[in-house]
């Protein structure tokens, strides 16, 4: 089967490219968390845009994003909130997380409406981010309740990454200063 990479806005999944990805992301947690549901995953944040590289029909690895101005300190910052990174466990170790998070920053560098990616994560898997550019920020969090919107969850306890979708000697640094994601994460 040959590889092929799919970008796609949200609202343009087609019904046979979400049924791939509600195999992925059910196969890995379903029995945990239940079915897979696009426009609430798991009680994150969806995403506006899926990165997914497939394998013939078969969803193997995604990245989602969801664009968003959060505040960092005292600044705006626009942000792609990035989620959903998941490989298929039969192609595991074979390099596609890597190139799946590749095509995704492209995506993020091209879109003039995104400043930052952004994405928390477990410490066991920081060691992917790092290895894919993502930088290490040290910030206290501020989001809005997976379970109950109406409250608002604060943690530095884990770690949050960056990447700078603008490059060069005009880009801006990452602000210093507490995060507020102004919204569930991703």
């Amino acid at each position: 089967m040959t590889e092929h990479v799919v970008i796609v806005e949200h609202d343009a999944l087609s019904d046979s490219q979400s049924a791939a990805l509600r195999d992925l992301f059910d196969r890995e947690y379903r029995a945990e968390h239940g079915a897979w549901n696009p426009d609430r995953p798991y009680g994150y944040s969806p995403a506006d845009v899926h990165t997914v590289i497939f394998h013939g029909a078969i969803a193997v690895a995604h990245v989602g994003f969801q664009r968003r101005v959060i505040r960092v300190g005292e600044r705006e910052v626009a942000v792609a909130g990035t989620g959903g990174v998941l490989v298929h466990p039969e192609w595991r170790s074979d390099g596609v997380g890597s190139r799946v998070m590749a095509h995704a920053q492209q995506v993020m560098r091209d879109d003039d409406r995104v400043d930052f990616g952004y994405l928390g994560c477990r410490e066991e898997v920081a060691s992917f981010y790092e290895r894919t550019g993502w930088s290490r920020v040290d910030a206290v969090e501020r989001h809005v309740s997976m379970s109950d919107a109406s409250e608002t969850v604060t943690s530095s306890a884990g770690p949050i990454f960056v990447f700078a979708s603008t490059s060069g000697a005009g880009a801006d640094p990452w602000p210093q200063g507490d995060i507020d994601l102004r919204g569930t994460p991703w």
